[in-house]
């Protein structure tokens, strides 16, 4: 297995998520840099980018590497989402990074064990910088997807108990359109059951008291976390699945309100608030 570079330490977390699964797929494959840009469509060098965090691999790429890797890409295009929305407009668009039919510089050596180094330095005055049409393609690309992961995202789940305040139903929310379906991976649709038992409430999804979760997290115990913030009147930003910034906001502030530590993680104390 190869010895990584240490990511730089300003990387949002959900990027550093993104990278660390990806490398780890990498490993797996026993592929060096070479051998794995033979088997797609995406040169040594992006992929050096990638998996040294300078740049955000596309969908494709990240389809490509759960491919060779012979893996469910579900999960990895879902991190892939979370970590686009934290890339920020500071950082540059996402590079393609597939191979033409043009001749292409041989790539450098790749890191062995003791040299670890995914970003050997460009030789000076290379690289052209894109054309302005095609820079602008890029970044409205990016805008589109951005937005389409907002809209579903913050989509609002209505929640009505039933008889005695003790049930109620969260109904599932309506299906994307053709466009954000094209731009977000697929997830299970997540709806709220409400019940009461033994004095906790339960969301009929997981019935987990203790495990914990954190920013980044995609599982149905997530889902649960979801409906059961939103029983208490705090919007998670929807029952998704997925851990991103909206949720461990909600988190948060039922940390608050039950005076636990604030740290947007949920564990055993934060789970028995929320199953209170």
């Amino acid at each position: 297995m190869s010895r990584w570079r240490a990511l730089p330490a300003e990387l949002d977390p959900s990027v550093r998520r993104l990278v660390e699964s990806l490398r780890r797929l990498k490993d797996q494959s026993g592929l060096s840099l070479r051998q794995l840009a033979a088997r797609t469509e995406y040169s040594a060098k992006s992929w050096e980018r990638y998996l040294g965090g300078r740049t955000l691999p596309p969908r494709e790429a990240v389809e490509a590497l759960a491919r060779v890797g012979d893996e469910d890409p579900v999960r990895l295009l879902a991190l892939r989402e979370v970590a686009a929305q934290a890339w920020g407009a500071a950082r540059t668009p996402v590079q393609d990074g597939r191979t033409t039919d043009g001749p292409e510089p041989a790539p450098g050596p790749e890191p062995g064990p003791e040299q670890g180094d995914l970003t050997p330095a460009a030789p000076p005055g290379a690289g052209p910088s894109a054309p302005r049409s095609l820079r602008t393609a890029l970044v409205a690309g990016s805008v589109a997807l951005v937005l389409a992961i907002g809209s579903a995202a913050i989509l609002a789940v209505r929640l009505t108990d039933g008889p005695g305040g003790e049930t109620g139903t969260v109904p599932p929310p309506p299906a994307p359109s053709s466009s954000a379906a094209a731009a977000t991976p697929e997830q299970p649709a997540y709806a709220c059951r409400m019940s009461r038992a033994d004095g906790r409430w339960y969301a009929g999804i997981s019935r987990v008291t203790g495990e914990t979760l954190s920013y980044g997290d995609i599982s149905p115990e997530v889902a649960e976390a979801q409906c059961l913030l939103r029983r208490q009147g705090i919007s998670p930003g929807g029952i998704d699945g997925i851990f991103g910034p909206l949720t461990e906001k909600a988190v948060k502030e039922l940390q608050r309100r039950s005076h636990l530590v604030v740290d947007g993680i949920i564990g055993p104390h934060t789970w028995k608030a929320l199953r209170g």
